[in-house]
């Protein structure tokens, strides 16, 4: 695939990069939902599986394929019934999902979740000026819209959400529409579930600055190679696992992704909070920490904008997954108005070590082998629990 340029910085688009070869597991035959960006343009990081059929309607009594949210509440073991009233994630994306609202009202009625709509004050949608002139309808960049708030709802349904369409997928417009979502009351958390190469916070930083808001990234899709904005001395960079049941304490086991991205700034300042955990970068490592994103343990979506053929329920993964649900964990936490992302550093303790798994070979084994503590794949583990948010 091709390198698109953003600003002279060459921008990360979603086949291997770096030193690793990073390859989804051959069992998941899968395709991007965006395709490589133009010049000075991100790409969304959503994948879909092509081998599970997309179906419109689930038969009574059935279940669409892929992980629903008692699944995900399970594995990161959330109070996800109990909290979050008052709190709104905000999810921006590029271009207009026209469906959005009632693909959501789809997802949250098949799953017994309360209805989120304009109506009852739940869900909004807003340009990137906060107003209605929406962007022009992109089928991919729609999947990955009703991934991001599909997600947010699987994890903090009590949350309402906020979804912010930038007009293209520029870093300018993504970045205006990320300052939109934080000048919008109530917003605790914004996921940006999208990414270029790595680029310098002295150009970018301003749109992913916001203290007293979780703003976390995708770390990307294509293992060892730093992306922006996850990148960002601003944000919680979020990685991607592989999520199976197990007969364990737990009920769940997890490994790094290997498609999950991963990497050192050349730009960017460390986090503080990384500097006791031998992270092998001099300037800000990724990720912080991560959820799942294998396509082959993937969510449950459901998306009514055809793109490439597909419409209805449908299987995704991606760290488009992960980004969205650990946004939303800060959300269910309540801290963010008083803690930064550091956080997770000082409270480690309290998330799911993954310590095996990789997402290829790095001159510097921790940017690409899971391990204990933290390495660049998996951070410094998953959700156990909201201790770490």
């Amino acid at each position: 695939m091709g390198i698109a340029t953003l600003a002279g910085i060459p921008l990360m688009v979603l086949g291997p990069v770096g030193t690793s070869h990073a390859a989804v597991s051959p069992a998941a035959k899968t395709a991007h939902s965006c395709a490589t960006p133009a010049r000075g343009h991100a790409s969304c990081q959503a994948i879909v599986r092509t081998d599970i059929a997309a179906a419109k309607t689930v038969a009574p009594n059935a279940t669409p394929s892929g992980y629903g949210p008692s699944s995900l509440q399970s594995a990161y073991k959330l109070p996800s019934s109990t909290a979050g009233g008052g709190r709104t994630v905000a999810i921006v994306d590029a271009y207009d999902d026209p469906t959005a609202e009632a693909d959501l009202a789809v997802y949250r009625a098949q799953y017994g979740l309360p209805a989120c709509t304009t109506a009852n004050g739940c869900f909004k949608k807003i340009d990137q000026n906060g107003g209605t002139s929406y962007p022009k309808k992109d089928g991919g960049w729609a999947q990955e819209i009703s991934l991001d708030i599909d997600m947010v709802s699987a994890i903090c349904p009590n949350c309402h959400i906020l979804l912010v369409e930038a007009k293209t997928p520029s870093f300018a417009n993504l970045g205006a529409a990320v300052n939109q979502a934080a000048a919008t009351p109530g917003v605790v958390a914004i996921s940006n579930s999208y990414g270029g190469s790595d680029a310098s916070d002295s150009s970018y930083g301003s749109y992913y600055n916001h203290p007293g808001i979780a703003v976390t990234a995708s770390s990307g899709d294509s293992g060892y190679g730093a992306s922006y904005p996850a990148s960002s001395h601003y944000v919680t960079a979020v990685g991607g696992t592989t999520l199976n049941t197990a007969s364990t304490t737990r009920g769940w086991t997890e490994t790094a992704w290997s498609g999950a991205g991963s990497g050192c700034s050349s730009y960017n300042t460390a986090l503080s909070g990384a500097a006791s955990f031998a992270t092998g970068c001099s300037k800000r490592a990724e990720a912080d920490v991560s959820a799942v994103a294998n396509p082959s343990t993937g969510v449950a979506v459901y998306d009514s904008t055809a793109y490439q053929g597909y419409s209805g329920w449908m299987v995704f993964g991606g760290t488009s997954v992960s980004s969205p649900i650990i946004a939303s964990v800060y959300a269910l936490a309540g801290n963010t108005g008083s803690i930064d992302n550091n956080y997770p550093y000082t409270h480690s303790s309290a998330l799911n070590d993954v310590t095996s798994g990789s997402n290829g070979s790095c001159t510097t084994s921790q940017w690409c082998n899971a391990r204990t503590g933290w390495d660049g794949p998996t951070g410094l583990g998953t959700p156990n629990g909201t201790g770490a948010f």
